[in-house]
């Protein structure tokens, strides 16, 4: 008897040098390595993204679509600058998907992931706390917080509006690096709050829940705008201490 052959396995669906640039761009803002407000060239993309022009050129549109980069006449490509109209619709718009995601993800989380993220954020509170250098506390802080974010929005089940979110969360990333004092003042308060969130979540108390989240966002845009007010008082001082 002849052995059955096994069918080969379906080739993975090819992703598109367009999606490729778009992912490779977004990486590139979480790693503060494009910074609001900078003017690049599509030359500069291709070198900074590893990919050919082409793929650039595709992107370029989505990005603009997503108001992540303007096209500014005789100067060239401009990552979204950051000013007091985009802080208050991006953290808007957090505002409002959080708000209904609270309510998904009390219902859809078990006892087993709630514990287990509790137990994340109270490891990183722990380190922030310590006074020993810790140079990887920044950038794990910030996967442990977007990571119960995004996973809560994703239990709504919706991929358009995950997407939404997701886009949303470049810009708040982009005011977050912008006002660079927040990053030193932020961690300690925002797994703090994270904490207090998370209790209301494990005690399935949606009412508690959907108001400690929306305190969260709150502190978290008045961290920015402090520290972007701060920032600016500084930077005037220094001005005019320049020209005395």
């Amino acid at each position: 008897m002849n052995a059955t052959k096994k069918k080969p396995a379906p080739a993975p669906p090819a992703v598109s040098q367009r999606t490729l640039a778009y992912e490779s761009f977004r990486r590139q803002i979480l790693s503060a390595n494009i910074r609001p407000g900078q003017f690049v060239s599509q030359r500069e993309l291709t070198r900074l993204l590893d990919l050919p022009l082409g793929a650039i050129r595709e992107m370029i549109p989505r990005l603009e679509a997503a108001r992540l980069i303007v096209t500014v006449p005789k100067r060239g490509l401009q990552i979204a600058p950051v000013d007091l109209k985009l802080i208050r619709n991006a953290f808007q718009v957090r505002s409002m998907v959080e708000r209904e995601a609270v309510r998904h993800f009390l219902r859809s989380a078990s006892d087993e992931e709630l514990a287990r993220i509790e137990e994340q954020h109270r490891a990183i509170l722990e380190r922030a706390n310590s006074a020993q250098p810790d140079p990887t506390l920044d950038a794990d802080a910030q996967t442990v917080d977007w990571g119960l974010h995004d996973t809560m929005v994703d239990s709504i089940g919706n991929e358009i509006l995950s997407e939404i979110y997701r886009v949303n969360s470049l810009h708040v990333r982009l005011i977050r690096l912008d006002a660079g004092l927040v990053r030193p003042m932020r961690i300690v308060p925002a797994m703090e709050e994270h904490l207090a969130f998370i209790a209301a979540l494990r005690a399935r108390d949606e009412d508690k829940a959907i108001k400690s989240i929306s305190e969260h966002i709150e502190r978290s845009r008045a961290r920015v705008l402090d520290a972007m007010l701060g920032s600016n008082q500084s930077g005037s001082m220094k001005t005019r201490t320049a020209s005395a």
